[in-house]
């Protein structure tokens, strides 16, 4: 293989990429009101104004795009903890910013998280975005230790908790808010806000 060979098929490979995420993030918002169950290619294309055609071409099936559509908002919902880890001088200044992007998300991006819930319950069952969904679990896991681990620094004293049991905690904290969001409780954000500082600075 050339090397001008080998770059164009790189090329075309990158595109193709680039192509799929382009597509999976414009139906997320298709998915995310419907509910996984209620949710078929069709709709997806017609919902966001999509080509039926394209979605087949750039994904094997429903359970494919809903994969990677899943996987672009929680990978990127878990990068947004990053700043706040890096730029925090003390223990109040971390607990802070991380409880106050955690009820911005819960407040902007509900019906995201919602689909999130709806598939990990899904992946219990056979389907083909069941591994993508042990992925996603892993790598929050892994964002709410870092966060952990830097308060514990800050305050120079060890964590209470494990790894998976820090995750548990915040992860339950952050759902129960949520189901309470979609029941109309007008202060689900505020009370995730209290919950979620009150937890860190127990944390250690």
């Amino acid at each position: 293989m050339t090397t001008a060979t080998g770059r164009a098929q790189r090329g075309s490979i990158d595109k193709f990429a680039a192509r799929r995420r382009m597509l999976a993030q414009s139906a997320l918002t298709a998915i995310a009101e419907s509910g996984f169950a209620r949710t078929g290619l069709r709709d997806i294309a017609k919902h966001s104004e999509l080509s039926h055609g394209s979605l087949h071409y750039y994904f094997a099936d429903k359970d494919d795009l809903i994969a990677e559509s899943i996987w672009l908002f929680k990978s990127e919902c878990a990068r947004r903890y990053d700043e706040i880890i890096a730029t925090s001088m003390n223990g109040e200044e971390l607990a802070t910013g991380i409880a106050e992007e955690m009820s911005r998300t819960l407040r902007d991006e509900a019906a995201m998280h919602r689909l999130w819930y709806d598939l990990r319950i899904q992946a219990l069952f056979p389907s083909g975005f069941g591994d993508t969904i042990v992925r996603i679990d892993d790598l929050l896991e892994q964002m709410v230790w870092s966060i952990i681990m830097r308060y514990s620094e800050l305050v120079g004293r060890p964590t209470l908790f494990r790894s998976d049991s820090a995750y548990a905690v915040i992860d339950g904290i952050f759902q129960h808010a949520l189901i309470r969001c979609f029941r109309g409780d007008i202060d689900a954000v505020d009370r995730l806000r209290q919950e979620c500082k009150a937890l860190m600075l127990a944390s250690a």
